[in-house]
C-alpha cells in the first residue's frame, strides 16, 4: 500500500465512493487500548512512537507529561501529525524516518509504541525493524507492539499476511527482544459494516457478524506484544 498517497488524499480503497475521506485507522482521537496502557504505567521515559500516523496516540502520551518522538514514513501523516499537535497544544517531536533503519532520530528511548506498524512490513523488514528498535533504545526497554491478531474476521479486508501469529512475532523478534507476553485487545477502525459490504462485496449476514462499537466503528482483533529489550 502506498501510505503517503493514502495520506495525501491521491488514493483509496475499493468501495469506497468517491469523496469518501477514509483512513482506516485514524478515528480522530487515541485507541482506547493506549489509553488504558497509559493510565496503567505503561510508559516511561523517552517514549517513540513508531509508526504514528495522524498522531492521536502520541498527543495522547505528550498531554499526559510523557516525552514524545513520533516517526512515520509519510511526510503528508507527519506534516498532518505535528498541525494536530499544535492544535492540541502539546509539543511532539516528529520525524520522518524509515521504521527498518531510524536513521538521525536519536536514541535512549525506554519505551516504544507501534500502534499497528509491524503487520504492515513484511518478514525480512520485520527483523531489521527490531534491530533498528534495540540499536535506539536502552537496555531493558520496553516495547508495546500491536498488531492484527489471527482472529480477524474474514469479512474485513485484512490480507492474510497481515494477521500475526505468534511464532511470526518469535521469529522476528526474538534475537532483540524478549517477548513477556501476548494478549488479545480490539481496535477500533472507521470502518462500518455498510462500507465493508461494499468493499467486500459480502452478504449482509457475513457482515453482521463483525463487531462494532457504540459509534458503529468496526472493531478489529489486536495482539498486545509486551517485549522487554535483550
Amino acid at each position: 500500500m502506498d501510505y503517503e498517497a493514502l495520506y495525501a488524499r491521491r488514493a483509496t480503497f475499493d468501495g469506497v465512493e468517491p469523496g469518501e475521506d477514509l483512513i482506516p485507522w485514524d478515528i480522530g482521537e487515541p485507541q482506547a487500548a493506549i489509553v488504558e496502557l497509559e493510565r496503567t504505567g505503561g510508559f516511561e521515559g523517552k517514549v517513540l512512537d513508531v509508526g504514528c500516523g495522524l498522531g492521536e496516540n502520541a498527543i495522547l502520551l505528550a498531554d499526559h507529561g510523557h516525552e514524545v518522538t513520533g516517526v512515520d514514513g509519510s511526510p503528508t501523516a507527519i506534516e498532518q501529525a505535528g498541525n494536530r499537535a499544535s492544535a492540541h497544544g502539546v509539543r511532539i517531536r516528529f520525524e520522518v524516518a524509515d521504521a527498518t533503519r531510524l536513521d538521525n532520530i536519536g536514541d535512549g528511548f525506554a519505551t516504544v509504541l507501534d500502534s499497528g506498524l509491524y503487520h504492515c512490513l513484511d518478514n525480512a523488514q520485520r527483523s531489521a525493524y527490531a534491530a533498528a528498535l534495540h540499536r535506539i533504545t536502552l537496555p531493558d526497554a520496553t516495547l508495546h507492539l500491536f498488531c492484527f491478531a489471527e482472529s480477524v474476521p474474514s469479512a474485513t479486508p485484512i490480507m492474510e499476511e497481515a494477521r500475526i501469529s505468534p511464532d511470526n512475532l518469535h521469529a522476528n523478534l526474538d534475537h532483540h527482544w524478549e517477548i513477556l507476553d501476548i494478549t488479545e485487545t480490539v481496535f477500533a477502525t472507521s470502518f462500518t459494516r455498510e462500507l465493508l459490504a461494499r468493499m467486500r462485496e459480502t452478504r449482509a449476514p457475513e457482515t453482521e457478524s463483525v463487531k462494532v462499537d457504540a459509534h458503529g466503528r468496526v472493531l478489529l482483533p489486536m495482539s498486545h506484544v509486551r517485549a522487554r529489550r535483550r
